[in-house]
């Protein structure tokens, strides 16, 4: 390029919409930025404010450990190479990562083959599924297990290798940092035993994870994968439940995260609100549980005690439905086991990077902690609350409130938070005779038509009633 080609202009200089760049205005207006992101391309500034917003879940998600149970029936989805550059990518943004993959899909596959080409063979217990999600494993049913974990290990170890070259080539050091996916006997299993008079052979569930050989692994940056099957400290092979080896693992390492992929996609609807539930509590996730009858057996089986004759087992009948329940299940075992959150994610473009690194995800998040839920205001929050209802003071619709009458009167508000940001204000106020007064009732435009608001104003209604008060009124 000649050099005497090249003009130095003010950016405001530049019409994007003119198809010749090389036309400039002069102008003596302020430098703005406006034209600029409209020339190169991105005149909403989109991706600037979509980064900003996930700026903290990337800080905060860095050095943390998560569990990803991959199912066997994602490997022929087509959208699997994606999921793996995903993942790829978490690692890229510094989470320490384990794979659990299961293969029961490749397993039930090839014993409908076995059963078609050998007649006996269907009146046999040998690779039967009993109590909802565990197979009865003999001999003949291990040969396929160790064959099918073993492909599904090398495929998901063959795409994974590939996603994480292309997303390594960050310097580290003299070192370019490229991670492996590295497998092995990181965890022992142990025998099923007899149930119900059901010898299960060679089924197991985990004994022990192996915790700081994982930790070490994770120290050169590598990636840890699991199968479902597991070794007895004799050296016995025993076919163990990858949902609850995932469940088990992430409890033993102290995950700050389990994700679970789900195959058909389903999801939570409030019948009542006609809304999608994207979050739910540890005890509202029970409560769904007990509502179903479902609950995981210490061993690691699920266990449906719902009567046939109920009309919620029409809804159990769709694969969608019970495995979602089941995933809800086994979220719960890891939550009880110390997991801070569980995520149920159906298996779409992006849903990973969306669900960990933006506030309101796509996927359905089960957590210990309080996600999304109304509390009392304190100081901390008066610039928050200030921001929330600027806006509307400087349209009219409410009075000027200065940071500092915010402060004196902050513990008068109360605060509907998602996730730690504010999204939502209202004000109670209590006088003498009985009355109470709601006031500065504020929700973020982001966040509007998800009855935030009506749930603020019946908290603040529920709380005066509690304090004494007979009559509530408005300003």
């Amino acid at each position: 390029m000649d050099p005497s080609s090249i003009e130095i202009i003010p950016l405001n200089s530049i019409n994007p919409a003119d198809e010749d760049n090389s036309k400039l205005r002069s102008t003596t207006q302020p430098l703005s930025p406006t034209p600029f992101s409209a020339w190169t391309g991105d005149p909403s500034g989109s991706f600037v404010k979509m980064f900003r917003g996930s700026a903290s879940y990337i800080a905060n998600h860095r050095g943390t450990l998560a569990v990803y149970h991959i199912p066997g029936e994602l490997l022929t989805w087509e959208g699997f190479p994606g999921l793996m550059d995903d993942i790829a990518l978490t690692w890229l943004l510094g989470m320490k990562i384990v794979l659990v993959a299961g293969c029961r899909h490749q397993i039930d596959l090839r014993l409908e083959d076995i059963d078609e080409g050998d007649g006996d063979q269907a009146n046999q217990l040998g690779g039967r599924v009993m109590m909802s999600s565990i197979r009865v494993t003999d001999e003949e049913t291990l040969r396929v297990v160790k064959e099918e974990a073993g492909f599904v290990r090398f495929e998901i170890e063959r795409r994974l290798a590939k996603s994480l070259r292309l997303h390594g080539g960050i310097l580290k050091g003299s070192e370019s940092l490229v991670g492996n996916v590295v497998s092995g006997n990181f965890y022992s299993a142990q025998p099923f035993g007899v149930v119900d008079g059901v010898d299960y052979a060679f089924t197991g569930f985990p004994r022990k994870v192996e915790v700081e050989r994982i930790k070490q692994i994770h120290e050169t940056n590598d990636i840890v994968l699991l199968t479902s099957l597991g070794v007895s400290p004799s050296g016995e092979l025993f076919n163990v439940n990858s949902e609850f080896l995932a469940a088990s693992a992430a409890g033993s390492l102290g995950a700050s995260k389990i994700i679970y992929f789900n195959v058909h996609g389903t999801s939570f609807l409030n019948r009542n609100a006609d809304k999608p539930v994207q979050n739910l509590r540890a005890r509202d996730a029970k409560n769904l549980l007990d509502h179903y009858k479902m609950r995981i057996h210490p061993k690691g089986f699920v266990l449906l005690d719902l009567d046939s004759e109920s009309p919620r087992q029409s809804i159990l009948r769709t694969p969608g439905s019970m495995e979602t329940l089941i995933k809800v299940g086994y979220s719960m075992v890891a939550l009880e086991k110390g997991v801070k959150r569980a995520h149920i994610l159906a298996p779409e473009n992006g849903a990973l990077v969306q669900e960990l690194y933006t506030r309101d995800g796509c996927g359905t998040l089960i957590s210990r902690d309080i996600y999304d839920g109304i509390r009392r205001a304190d100081v901390n929050d008066v610039s928050a609350i200030y921001d929330l209802i600027d806006p509307l003071v400087k349209s009219g619709t409410l009075v000027e409130r200065p940071k500092s009458t915010l402060e004196k009167e902050a513990l008068s508000y109360y605060v509907y938070t998602r996730d730690n940001l504010i999204v939502a204000t209202g004000q109670l106020k209590r006088y003498e005779g009985g009355f109470a007064e709601i006031g500065c009732l504020v929700v973020s435009k982001d966040y509007r038509r998800g009855g935030r608001g009506d749930a603020m104003l019946g908290y603040l209604e529920r709380l005066a009633l509690q304090s004494g008060a007979t009559k509530v009124f408005v300003l």
